[in-house]
């Protein structure tokens, strides 16, 4: 095939999409031979022309006496389709938990947020529907690391292009070792005419039974579409393979785009030097050695002596040193049927990593009851409750005064107070600054508890339970005020203590006396009466002298009732203040802090350690 040639099949390679290719890749599969291989020329080309796509056919017809693959892949699959992926109970157990997260989270959280779950509990779901018995494993590297060359290697026939030329691979290509990963590969929007089976034998069989290799564009590569497949393509793989030369295994792309933040999908990682065929023995120790060392920098833990991580190897895809060795591990990951479960795993760990700023919170998280206790002091002082029982006190005093009081005295008392203000009865409404005053101080009430509720909270929940507190706060003063005129004095009459009748009897025996002999010693005078004047004027006087000492007695009697009565009427205040405060603010911002902690026990299961009480 000439340049040109091969540079339009590229091009048409490279400009059919995904979504494009489904039913073309569906229809491609009914076609396909009981093999599972590709008919020759399904894209288009002459099969004489298309030597460097060639999907393993002609090499099959050069080995005849190979059995056919279908025969074993069946017996173990029974014909039958394959069995779809089954999560264990742990990893059961954090996506439901995660999946309760997203949910919880919707009213306060922004989908920009929550996309990074969301989009791995869509997969995970996408891929537990699909088969557990293939693993679909992605080659990835730079430009001339030689990864199309290693997948070929792997097939045992040439079905990647390799060249000089850059970039070559234009779009993924897959191949699969066994049938029934139809699904699988319609999943990664790679066409029926990009799926090849690779070189049949018996021994690659039964070592790679259940593989799936992707090859993929160049992650590097000057066109912006190659760099989308591979981004596309390492969302969705269950592993993947990089492959790096002694050149370019430093390079700072592919560290900080792709193998740092995927530092925790370390088990599902192999990765490959290649082309040692240049390099002396101890340089390819050196390199190694080096490569492990960004590898530990990047947060990457090596699968050394029986730890889980990734694997590192070295070989050469140009004389197959080594390459023997990564079949062979390659073989027993395959064999394990855990890749796929572990890279969900993996996602969910990363999911909940980029989750943490917005679920982890320090130690001190709710409202004390110190803090409730504040609050509703600050609206108790909002309200006026202690001037309010102050004022009932004054009231109380003020009857006991005017009941057990001398007629005189309380005769001048109605002669003064004679159209004035009825002060003390009832708590005097605060004018327009005392109300802009109380007004203020229950707005810094609801700002101070607003504050303490959020201190400890991520910057979402902190905002939500603030919002939480203004929404209720609206009309919270205008209920207050209310409160303050039907809460303030108990209902009916001031109770009466039992001497209280005693007193106004002894004051009006006082009063009788005072005018007894005052009449009697006016009929003396009036010569009516026979002249004594030692006993009015003794009446009069244990009437005038009683009378203010019966008063002061009384007067010093009710203070204790008095002091109770008005303690009586700023508790009732203080405590309808403080339900009106709770009802409306308190309540909100608890709804929202018990939300917080359903979430962040929710995020606890997914993170698998405590996130703070």
């Amino acid at each position: 095939m000439t340049a040109v040639a091969k540079q339009d099949q590229m091009d048409h390679v490279d400009d059919t999409g995904p979504a494009g290719d489904e039913a073309h890749a569906r229809v491609e599969d009914d076609r396909r031979p009981e093999g599972g291989g590709q008919r020759p020329g399904d894209d288009g080309e002459d099969p004489a022309e298309s030597g460097a796509w060639d999907d393993g056919l002609i090499a099959r017809r050069a080995t005849e006496d190979t059995p056919p693959p279908e025969a074993p892949v069946r017996a173990a699959t029974g014909g039958g389709p394959p069995e779809p992926l089954a999560y264990d109970g742990p990893l059961r157990s954090r996506l439901d938990a995660l999946r309760e997260l997203v949910g919880l989270s919707r009213a306060r959280l922004d989908n920009q947020t929550l996309a990074e779950a969301a989009r791995v509990l869509d997969e995970a779901t996408a891929r537990r529907k699909l088969s557990g018995q293939h693993t679909v494993v992605a080659i990835a590297g730079a430009t001339g690391s030689g990864k199309s060359q290693l997948f070929n290697t792997l097939a045992g026939v040439p079905i990647s292009e390799t060249g000089v030329r850059r970039p070559t691979t234009a779009a993924p290509i897959a191949c699969s070792w066994s049938d029934g990963a139809a699904a699988l590969i319609d999943r990664l929007g790679i066409p029926g005419r990009l799926r090849r089976r690779p070189l049949q034998s018996a021994e690659a069989e039964a070592q790679l039974r259940g593989l799936v290799l992707i090859d993929l564009p160049d992650h590097d590569s000057a066109a912006v579409r190659h760099r989308e497949h591979v981004d596309r393509v390492l969302g969705l793989v269950d592993a993947v393979i990089w492959v790096v030369d002694p050149e370019k295994y430093a390079d700072a792309a592919l560290h900080e785009r792709y193998l740092r933040p995927m530092a925790g999908h370390a088990e599902v990682m192999f990765v490959v030097l290649n082309q040692t065929d240049r390099l002396p023995a101890e340089a390819t120790e050196q390199i190694l050695d080096d490569l492990r060392r960004l590898l530990d920098e990047d947060g990457i833990a090596l699968g050394e002596y029986d730890e889980p991580g990734a694997t590192v190897l070295a070989l050469s895809a140009l004389t197959g040193d080594g390459v023997g060795d990564l079949r062979e591990v390659l073989g027993r990951f395959v064999a394990e049927r855990g890749a796929a479960a572990r890279r969900v795993s993996a996602d969910v760990d990363a999911a909940a990593a980029d989750l943490r700023p917005v679920y982890a919170a320090g130690q001190g998280v709710g409202l004390s009851e110190q803090a409730r206790e504040e609050f509703s002091g600050r609206l108790a002082d909002a309200v006026g409750a202690t001037a309010a029982g102050e004022a009932a006190e004054r009231a109380w005093l003020r009857s006991a005064n005017r009941a057990c009081g001398t007629p005189w005295l309380r005769l001048w008392r109605w002669y003064h107070d004679r159209g004035g203000p009825q002060t003390g009865s009832l708590p005097v409404r605060p004018q327009a600054d005392a109300e802009a005053t109380a007004r203020q101080r229950v707005e810094q009430a609801v700002r101070t508890v607003s504050d303490q509720a959020a201190a400890e909270l991520p910057t979402p929940w902190a905002q939500a339970v603030r919002e939480a507190a203004v929404r209720g706060s609206q009309g919270l003063s205008e209920s207050l005020d209310e409160l303050a005129v039907g809460a303030g004095l108990p209902p009916g009459r001031p109770p009466r203590p039992g001497w209280w009748p005693v007193a106004v009897l002894v004051q009006a025996a006082m009063t009788l006396l005072q005018v007894v002999g005052g009449l009697w010693l006016a009929g003396q005078i009036a010569g009516l009466l026979a002249p004594n004047l030692g006993v009015p004027v003794l009446l009069m006087l244990c009437g005038i002298v009683g009378g203010p000492l019966v008063e002061w007695s009384c007067r010093l009697a009710a203070r204790g009732p008095a002091r109770r009565y008005g303690q009586e009427a700023e508790r009732r205040l203080r405590e309808a203040a403080a339900s009106c405060g709770r009802a409306r603010v308190l309540d909100p911002v608890a709804a929202e802090l018990l939300r917080y902690r359903e979430v962040r026990e929710q995020y606890g299961r997914i993170a698998g350690v405590g996130v703070g009480r």
